[in-house]
């Protein structure tokens, strides 16, 4: 197993061992990298020299081999990452009735290196076989019909050690975290995971009507009844702004917490390439599980709060009001991305905590437990110390 990728998946696939028959022959070799195993729909990538399986190695960004370090170049990228319409994608997509069937329920899949049974469960498309380690992908996910293909995929630039490093400061700055939650999170499942986004771009026409409301101070009452005040004189508005979006990044899967996974943001999108499963090889990875008219819907919430905000400055003044906007979309298109994630899931005291690092970035955000003794201990400590300042304060008065 490579230094980018040790230890097991998060605990969402489940697998299972069955009696399995000899692994059928497959398409391929390592001349092409893949092999493909047609009765499974699945593919890997044996080692030419020693038989071993392939990976993709964060820090080479190559195919290597972590038995014994052979390196190729990915054999599968070629193209350009293409903007595809928004309007026509999502007419075609609700003309068609399959579109989730491919990836409901569980399907089980024979490992073509060791014969044992391993689940996939849902959105899962690149896994590692539980009994041999060896990675395994999903071809029947990404080429349904009815799926929409990958356009692109952010490769890892973050590897495992550096993940690491930075789990481990953040971990040790959560200074009301249990003391026993930071030894759990050396032994909970930390991996690196290709998550689904999709991107939006669009040109907004707005015309809005509102109010502009203008500070000015009045003098009032006399003597020691006089007083100073702030008025706000409003006054009636209206205007036309133009926005442009550009790759505004909705995440597509279920399960992450939506808060803490937009503040990864920014994503160094302008290195995405074209997709290929090579990046893939010893990753976890996940097809969308919400469609692409759900994740629209939240990008337009986003893009309208942008708009508000453009409006509010075209109004100008020390207040605003927005009372109407007709808002015109144009140019919508998107791209259907993977992007690296590093993933520590950790179960303490019944609940699950889940902390992220942003593949390319290092960005670290998550969720913690608090300690109430900490926080009881801290508030103990501030109290005596404000008991000790008013006695000094008080006694030398």
């Amino acid at each position: 197993m490579s230094d980018d990728q040790r230890g097991g998946p998060p605990p969402l696939p489940p697998t299972g061992v069955t009696g399995a028959p000899p692994p059928p022959p497959a398409v391929g070799g390592p001349e092409g990298h893949a092999v493909i195993h047609q009765t499974e729909a699945t593919r890997t990538y044996p080692c030419g020299t020693c038989g071993a399986n392939l990976e993709f190695h964060i820090g080479t960004q190559r195919l290597q081999c972590p038995s014994c370090g052979t390196a190729q170049d990915l054999a599968e990228v070629s193209g350009t990452v293409e903007e595809q319409d928004l309007t026509s994608a999502l007419r075609g997509l609700r003309d068609r009735t399959a579109e989730v069937e491919v990836v409901s329920g569980e399907k089980e899949i024979v490992c073509q290196s060791c014969g044992g049974h391993t689940t996939f469960t849902g959105t899962w498309t690149a896994q590692r076989c539980p009994y041999c380690a060896t990675p395994i992908q999903r071809d029947d996910v990404h080429d349904a019909p009815d799926r929409l293909p990958v356009d692109g995929v952010l490769p890892f630039t973050i590897d495992r050690k550096a993940a690491e490093e930075a789990l481990g400061k953040w971990v040790s700055s959560r200074w009301f975290a249990p003391s026993e939650f930071k030894d759990y999170s050396r032994a909970g499942s930390f991996s690196s995971v290709y998550s689904a986004y999709f991107t939006y771009d669009a040109e907004t026409t707005t015309r809005y009507t509102g109010q502009r409301g203008d500070d000015r101070t009045e003098t009032r009452g006399s003597g020691e009844d006089r007083e100073t005040v702030t008025v706000t004189d409003w006054r009636h508005v209206s205007g036309t702004v133009h926005n442009s979006f550009d790759d505004v990044a909705v995440a597509a899967n279920e399960g992450l917490n939506p808060k803490h996974v937009q503040s990864l943001e920014p994503w160094p999108l302008h290195q995405v390439q074209p997709f290929s499963p090579e990046f893939l090889a010893g990753h976890l990875s996940r097809t969308y599980d919400n469609s692409l008219e759900e994740c629209f819907d939240t990008a337009k919430d986003r893009m309208e709060g942008t708009i508000d905000s453009t409006i509010r400055r075209d109004i100008g003044g020390d207040h605003q009001r927005i009372h109407t906007k007709d808002i015109r979309w144009s140019a919508l298109t998107f791209k259907h991305l993977l992007l690296p994630i590093w993933l520590l899931t950790v179960i303490y005291a019944g609940q699950t905590y889940q902390v992220m690092i942003n593949g390319t970035t290092g960005e670290v955000h998550g969720e913690r437990p608090y300690s109430k003794v900490k926080i009881a201990a801290a508030v103990v400590v501030a109290l005596i110390v404000l008991g000790i300042a008013a006695f000094l304060y008080f006694g030398s008065s």
